[in-house]
């Protein structure tokens, strides 16, 4: 058994620059206890000390080589023979990055088991799809939902044509507001099931909700004034043609009342009035023939503006609906009426504060905002 001050001065260097390199703590661990053999210490101390057995300061006392700092490492530390070389992880990573259609498969996601088959006859290299994951975790892969994306619907010319026509409108309506009006128009419902959404509550756990559908929805169309933010909603039994010029009608003599309060005539209302731009989709029944020549016809100063295809996120109305889901969700209304005289308040009488600088996001078939 070694005694006090076994180790030369070289060896003792050489253990303490191992010490402060090295990042096993099972060698850490046994560093210490040959420099604490060399101070003198007991076994039994340096057990004490370091936190383990007897028999392990006994085994490393004998079997540690200072002169050979691979002596302290033990077969388990070595690993497994690596199969998967750089090669084999540089076309994992491609392959995940491809449809599986593009190399003749009739399934349309990866797995981990099916990357392992794809890459076996690919590389000749047998991995399980266990080690597959486990290369992937390294590269910092997750496994999560898909999102869905609509950009391959879109049409980038329309969608910037727009973008830019609506800038102009913008640019007028703050120059000259007498001019011009924007309104961003949409429809939303609301149900009387509960809504739920993000909340903290301790690791592990989730917070409870009533899950039963409960009958009961209503239905709102309406519009949001771009200049000062004020919104016009009403309850609506269905979005169709008949229900949208109706609404339309109502807005448009609110908005002649809004002219007479502010002191003018109503006779003017049609000649001095500010051209009124609605911005909204293209829902089939806002652009139904019939309907378009009446509103043409009896409401002159309105002109429709229809967003591009695929483009929600150009219509700022959707954060009104999106701040007001967010405010009543978690709560469980036992009537419809309840719920409606909520969202009259929060959406006409201005009580639900929205953080306007939120962005607007396409989420394929919804729309989040961030």
């Amino acid at each position: 058994m070694p005694a006090k001050n076994h180790l030369n001065q070289s060896q003792i260097e050489k253990l303490q620059k191992a010490l402060k390199e090295e990042e096993n703590g099972d060698i850490i661990e046994r560093i210490l206890i040959l420099l604490l053999l060399n101070d003198g210490k007991t076994q039994n101390k340096i057990a004490e000390f370091v936190g383990c057995s007897v028999n392990k300061v006994s085994y490393w006392c004998i079997h540690g080589d200072p002169d050979k700092l691979e002596s302290l490492r033990d077969e388990r530390m070595k690993g497994n023979h690596k199969k998967a070389t750089d090669k084999y992880i540089e076309i994992l990573l491609q392959t995940i990055d491809k449809d599986p259609k593009e190399l003749g498969y009739d399934f349309g996601r990866w797995t981990s088991h099916r990357l392992a088959t794809y890459l076996e006859e690919t590389t000749g290299i047998k991995l399980s799809g266990t080690q597959i994951r486990r290369i992937l975790e390294k590269k910092k892969y997750v496994y999560i939902w898909a999102k869905y994306s609509l950009e391959s619907k879109r049409k980038p010319e329309k969608r910037t044509a727009f973008k830019n026509k609506l800038l102009e409108y913008l640019k007028i309506e703050k120059e000259t507001p007498e001019r011009l009006q924007v309104w961003f128009w949409d429809e939303s419902g609301f149900s009387l099931r509960v809504t739920r959404r993000k909340n903290w509550c301790k690791k592990g756990s989730q917070k409870e909700l009533r899950g039963d559908r409960r009958k009961g929805r209503i239905n709102l169309m309406g519009g949001l004034r771009n200049s000062d933010k004020k919104r016009f909603v009403e309850v609506i039994s269905k979005g169709d043609s008949d229900n949208f010029y109706k609404v339309l009608k109502i807005f448009y003599q609110e908005l002649i009342y809004e002219w007479v309060e502010a002191g003018n005539q109503a006779s003017d209302f049609e000649e001095k009035r500010p051209k009124i731009v609605i911005i909204l989709d293209n829902a089939s029944f806002h652009k139904k023939e019939e309907y378009l020549k009446k509103i043409e016809t009896e409401m002159p100063n309105l002109h429709l503006e229809f967003l591009p295809t695929y483009s929600p996120d150009y219509n700022l109305i959707e954060l009104v609906w999106h701040s007001a889901k967010e405010y009543i969700a978690h709560r469980l209304f036992t009537l419809i009426e309840e719920l409606e005289y909520l969202l009259h308040r929060l959406l006409n009488e201005g009580e639900l504060i929205i953080k306007w600088g939120r962005k607007i996001k396409n989420k394929g078939n919804a729309c989040i905002t961030v």
